[in-house]
C-alpha cells in the first residue's frame, strides 16, 4: 500500500479588514485543530495578493515551525527569483537544524509578473527563469553536502562557498511546475520531490507519463521521485452544492475535489491510483469545519 501524505494550505492572506493578532489567532486556532491529522504545513511564496495583505513565506514557516513540532513545513513554492541560490541554500540548512529536519524546500521558477515589478525584480522570459532555476538547485544541492563549492553559471555564481552546519540528511527539494519543454526536465535531473499544481486527473496522469519519459532517457528511477498535488477540498451535502461553491470561487479550471465525503474519497483514490503520494490540499469555505471533517472521515481511508 503506498504510503500517502496529507499536507494543509495555511492560510497567509488576511483581509485588510483583519487586524494583525486576529489573522495570527487565527492561524494558531487552524493549525493547532489540525495538526493531530496532517502531516505537513504549507505556505506560498508570494508577495502580493490581488485584494489582501500577504505574510513572507520563509519568516511564517519560521515562526509556525518552533509552535507546532509535530509538523512537517514546506514552501510551495518558493520563488527563486526572489533570493540568492547560496542564501536560500544557508536558509534552508539552517531551517532544518533549528527543526530538527522538518524543512521541505519548495522552489520554482517564479511566475506572477506583478510582484516582480513592484518589488523591483526583474522578470525575464520564462525559458531564462528555468535556467535561472536549474543553476540555483545546482548550487543548493551542492552547498548541502559539501565545503569550499565553487559553481561559475551563466545566471549564478559562487566561490569556495561553505554551508555550516550542513543539513543531514538534506531536506527535500520539491520543485513545482508543469512545463513538459523545460521545468519537467529540471525536475527529472534535480527533484527529490515534484509538485503539479491545479491540474485535473488526466491532466495530471499526462505530465506525470512526461516526467517518466524525461526521467528514463537520464536512466533515473521515476520512483525516486515522491508526487504531489496541489488542490482544494469542498466537502457538501451534495456534489451539486460543493460544485457551485468550486465554481463561485473559480476552480471550475482546477484541481478540486469537490462533493459529498463519498465523491471526494473517489477522487482522492483516483489520483492517488494515478501516483500522488503527497497531496497539499486547500478548504472552502474558510474555516475549520471542511477541513477537519476531511480530517476525520477521509484521511484515515487511506493511511
Amino acid at each position: 500500500m503506498v504510503d500517502v501524505k496529507f499536507g494543509i494550505a495555511v492560510p497567509n492572506a488576511p483581509s485588510y479588514e483583519t487586524r494583525g493578532s486576529e489573522f495570527a489567532s487565527q492561524i494558531m486556532t487552524y493549525l493547532s485543530a489540525l495538526e493531530p491529522y496532517f502531516d505537513s504545513a504549507w505556505l506560498p511564496d508570494h508577495l502580493i495578493h490581488p485584494s489582501r495583505g500577504r505574510l513572507e513565506c520563509l519568516t511564517t514557516i519560521s515562526y509556525l515551525s518552533g509552535i507546532f513540532k509535530k509538523l512537517n513545513f514546506g514552501s510551495n513554492v518558493m520563488c527563486n527569483s526572489f533570493r540568492n541560490p547560496a542564501l536560500v541554500a544557508k536558509m534552508g540548512a539552517t531551517l532544518d537544524f533549528l527543526t530538527g529536519g522538518r524543512f521541505i524546500l519548495g522552489i520554482g521558477a517564479g511566475w506572477m509578473e506583478e510582484e516582480y515589478i513592484q518589488y523591483g525584480y526583474d522578470f525575464p522570459p520564462p525559458a531564462v527563469r528555468i535556467k535561472q532555476l536549474e543553476e540555483s538547485v545546482q548550487i543548493i544541492k551542492s552547498m548541502w553536502v559539501k565545503d569550499g563549492v565553487t559553481f561559475e553559471g551563466k545566471y549564478f555564481t559562487v566561490k569556495n562557498v561553505h554551508c555550516n552546519p550542513k543539513p543531514v540528511p538534506p531536506p527535500p527539494i520539491m520543485i513545482g511546475g508543469g512545463g513538459e519543454n523545460l521545468t519537467i526536465k529540471v525536475v527529472a535531473r534535480y527533484a527529490d520531490w515534484w509538485n503539479l499544481p491545479w491540474a485535473d486527473l488526466s491532466t495530471y496522469k499526462h505530465k506525470l507519463d512526461v516526467l517518466k519519459h524525461y526521467c528514463s532517457r537520464l536512466d533515473r528511477d521515476s520512483g525516486e521521485i515522491v508526487k504531489t498535488l496541489l488542490g482544494a477540498v469542498v466537502i457538501a451535502d451534495t456534489d451539486k452544492k460543493a460544485l457551485k461553491i468550486a465554481e463561485e470561487n473559480h476552480l471550475e479550471d482546477r484541481a478540486h475535489f469537490a462533493g459529498t465525503l463519498e465523491t471526494v474519497k473517489a477522487k482522492i483514490r483516483a489520483f492517488i491510483d494515478a501516483g500522488v503520494e503527497h497531496f497539499i490540499l486547500t478548504f472552502l469555505p474558510s474555516g475549520l469545519d471542511s477541513p477537519r471533517l476531511f480530517a476525520e472521515e477521509v484521511i484515515p481511508e487511506f493511511s
